[in-house]
């Protein structure tokens, strides 16, 4: 078995392997994982935080020793809590990393990806928040366009979304909004609901296809479009943009 991270600021992971094969999800800079099937050009990997599969180019990540990869797996994560920011190296060069980025073994301004070492001096999010600073991280990706396979506030879906708000506040959401629905307790009405828990929808198939962050007042915060807030009730999310409602509501669950 090999392994690998990231040392770009965003790699994509395709489906398939091919460049022009769909993006179904992002590695984003110091994410490790194992490779569990390398070809000449491209690699399967297996992503240590939700253990999603696919695809990426084998130039665009480092090997790492499978020490390094049980040492970083078993810290408490760190993640950068700026927007848009960066790392530098010991050559002094600059690598761009998008907010929840992971700083692995990050000590007194230091990370490291295995034998490399790099600097970085700005804000972070470690351990776990309340609901109330889970919002306030939603809050950061207010407006961000919808990306298919996103996972940053340049381009995100809605399962990216639920699950990168939730990882800067400490916790491990699935991929797929269909597989976050297997995931916390679940509410019987709106009303047993709170700030912070998850709404899932489904399409006339009854498949889950979509996932939001419930708000005060019974509104949702959601990637629809863009990140944005709409009314939530028991029909499912109300547009007011377009006067009418965009998603049937299937589940809401308790996820701390």
């Amino acid at each position: 078995m090999l392994f690998g991270i990231c040392n770009l600021s965003i790699v994509p992971i395709r489906a398939e392997e091919s460049d022009k094969s769909e993006m179904i999800s992002q590695v984003l800079f110091g994410e490790h994982f194992k490779i569990i099937e390398k070809q000449k050009n491209w690699s399967k990997i297996r992503l240590a935080f939700d253990n999603f599969e696919g695809f990426i180019d084998n130039k665009q990540y480092l090997e790492i020793t499978e020490d390094f990869y049980n040492k970083i797996s078993k810290e408490m994560p760190t993640y950068s809590g700026e927007i848009l920011d960066f790392v530098t190296n010991q050559q002094n060069q600059l690598t761009t990393i998008a907010i929840g980025s992971q700083l692995p073994s990050f000590n007194d301004g230091h990370l490291l990806l295995g034998t490399q070492s790099y600097s970085y001096e700005n804000a972070i999010f470690s351990g776990k928040n309340t609901k109330n600073e889970i919002l306030k991280t939603a809050f950061t990706y207010l407006n961000a366009p919808f990306l298919w396979g996103g996972k940053t506030p340049f381009g995100i879906d809605c399962s990216g979304f639920t699950q990168m708000v939730y990882k800067l506040s400490g916790y491990n959401l699935l991929r797929n909004a269909k597989d976050q629905a297997t995931q916390g307790e679940v509410l019987s009405f709106i009303e047993e609901s709170e700030p912070g828990d998850l709404a899932f929808f489904d399409n006339e198939e009854g498949e889950i296809i979509h996932v939001g962050i419930i708000l005060n007042d019974y509104n949702i915060i959601h990637a629809h479009g863009k990140v944005r807030i709409d009314t939530l009730d028991h029909s499912g999310i109300f547009n007011a943009d377009l006067q009418k409602h965009t998603h049937k509501l299937r589940v809401i669950k308790k996820m701390i």
